[in-house]
């Protein structure tokens, strides 16, 4: 049954606990950023808009309103788009105070943004109106509560294995209720409060379940992309995505998802136009939200991703603004995605611009997020190593080692990054075996995680150690690392040019050229000014004419 809201109630939205949060993270720099907080931008209405996927699941409201706000917020939490859920949470509170559900959803869009306390009590607030719903929406609402206390707890495996039991009972009682199977299958994320994106195996299960029931919901879709990239399926995954893409055109997400999986399948550049897509979309809609790029998370990750695969393609004209232009983006929340301002000082270092290199990794050395700042130094001491300065170099690398130990278990997650730096190091001193031992150590590592941006970063790293060993005459290193290349992607040209110096080095020239031939068919859309590419003519070239004569 539903019930009849009295006219005049409005939800509590939590705006000024938010803009509390909010003044901590500009207290930081001393300086208040020239930007609206984030409570108006919440608090704004918001219609409803078309192309950003459909979601119907039925709650417990009287009014029409109500349910078509609460169902775009359920749409856009399927697809990442925080601020526009929280906006279309809080405009269905606006048509019904009493949606258990809208609060709900806005708990979830809350936490996504990084407002952990308010995310508890916007739950609250639906635990409170949990006695008016029907018995699938009061489980709904205690799912939550269990997952917020889970989260906020990460080292009580007690409280996550609950919520997990909960999340069975649940499914147990209603085996076939598809938000109930994402939910079981977000929840297989190695994270607390994991939201779909490093689900494998153990979450495809679940998707598959929810595919059979609904097998045109756009967000089955969604899930099904992420798990299937992940545990390499990327036939699937180009199906799942295709069909996102096409259920949600307006949404950059949808676009970006397409284009991880359009590169893992040879098709880098489908994937820089789909990357492009959701880029022009994103700004178009920050544009005329008036929302600055530093509150939406997607926005830098996408430039990343476009980024490098510009740079796959070698297109490193192009390549080079947009990385240039994420390293530059402000973070307001201190996130672990500042991490990923790496790219920019490591794009540098693969183009042999050590000292333009060395100034941008000192920036990012003074990141206010301690593990970038870590990073920093990392990449400060690769740039030294390049400039043939050692000892600062150690100095930078006792500097990172420093701040990881600092840090604590998160310090352990750039470990493969100092190995590299480390390894080098070593291979420049001439301790030969020891680097060599680090720098499989550190390959190994990187090879082992999962995602878009690991998978091209690792690529581009075994890449940056092939270079190295051949500047200092290691031969076998570079041969070893250009088939670790092969083995991580064997279609990037890079790979090719890699295995292509060895075999000529080694003497096998109908292998090197075979290898120049491929690298010249991957770089077909590259720079023409691109070195690589002159070099392998050149090379090629050299080889046709010392050809022996066929008798």
């Amino acid at each position: 049954m539903r019930r009849i809201v009295p006219r005049g109630r409005r939800p509590i939205l939590f705006f000024l606990a938010i803009a509390a949060h909010l003044s901590v993270v500009r207290g930081q720099s001393g300086v208040a950023p020239p930007v609206p907080p984030l409570p108006s931008i919440l608090q704004r209405p918001v219609p409803l808009r078309d192309g950003i996927g459909r979601a119907n699941q039925r709650v417990t409201t009287s009014s029409a309103q109500a349910q078509a706000f609460y169902d775009q917020g359920l749409a856009y939490l399927h697809s990442y788009v925080w601020i526009e859920a929280a906006r279309s949470f809080n405009e269905a509170l606006r048509h019904d105070a009493n949606l258990a559900m809208a609060y709900v959803g806005l708990s979830e869009a809350l936490g996504e943004l990084g407002l952990s306390a308010e995310a508890r009590d916007a739950s609250a607030h639906a635990q409170k109106l949990a006695g008016a719903v029907t018995e699938r929406e009061w489980l709904r609402v205690a799912l939550r509560a269990n997952q917020l206390d889970a989260a906020a707890h990460p080292d009580d495996g007690s409280r996550h294995t609950a919520y997990k039991q909960r999340l069975d009972e649940v499914l147990t009682k209603y085996p076939g209720d598809v938000e109930f199977l994402l939910l079981v299958g977000q929840a297989q994320d190695p994270s607390t409060d994991g939201h779909g994106m490093g689900g494998g195996s153990s979450s495809l299960r679940f998707y598959e379940r929810a595919l059979a029931r609904s097998p045109e919901y756009f967000a089955v879709h969604h899930y099904m992309t992420h798990a299937c990239e992940n545990i390499n399926r990327i036939d699937r995954a180009l199906v799942h995505a295709e069909l996102y893409a096409a259920a949600a055109p307006a949404v950059p997400h949808a676009h970006h998802m397409y284009g991880h999986v359009l590169r893992r399948a040879d098709r880098v550049e489908d994937a820089i136009a789909e990357f492009e897509t959701a880029d022009r979309l994103e700004r178009a809609y920050l544009q005329a939200e008036e929302i600055p790029v530093e509150y939406d998370w997607h926005y830098r990750h996408n430039l990343n991703l476009l980024g490098m695969s510009l740079q796959y393609a070698g297109r490193m004209t192009s390549a080079e603004p947009v990385l240039r232009r994420s390293f530059e983006l402000r973070s307001l929340d201190r996130s672990a995605q500042d991490l990923n301002r790496k790219d920019w000082p490591t794009f540098l270092l693969a183009r042999g611009r050590a000292d333009e290199a060395l100034a941008a990794a000192r920036t990012l050395a003074t990141d206010s997020t301690p593990l970038a700042a870590a990073m920093g130094h990392l990449l400060v001491s690769r740039a030294l190593q390049s400039l043939n300065r050692p000892d600062a170099a150690a100095e930078e690398g006792d500097l990172a080692l420093g701040q990881m130990r600092a840090i604590g278990p998160q310090g352990g997650s750039i470990l493969p990054e100092f190995q590299l730096t480390q390894g080098e190091f070593l291979l420049r001193r001439g301790e030969v075996e020891r680097a060599r031992a680090m720098l499989r150590d550190a390959a190994a590592k990187l090879r082992g995680q999962s995602g878009p941006d690991a998978w091209v970063q690792t690529l581009f790293s075994l890449e940056q150690v092939t270079r190295v060993a051949r500047e200092l005459g290691d031969w076998s290193l570079a041969a070893e690392f250009a088939r670790l290349m092969q083995s991580h992607d064997r279609t990037y040209a890079g790979t090719q040019y890699a295995l292509g110096r060895a075999s000529e080095h080694d003497g096998n020239r109908a292998a090197a050229r075979r290898f120049y031939a491929e690298a010249l068919r991957g770089w077909a859309r590259a720079d023409r000014s691109l070195p690589e590419v002159f070099d392998t003519r050149r090379r090629l070239s050299a080889l046709a004419a010392t050809q022996p004569a066929h008798r």
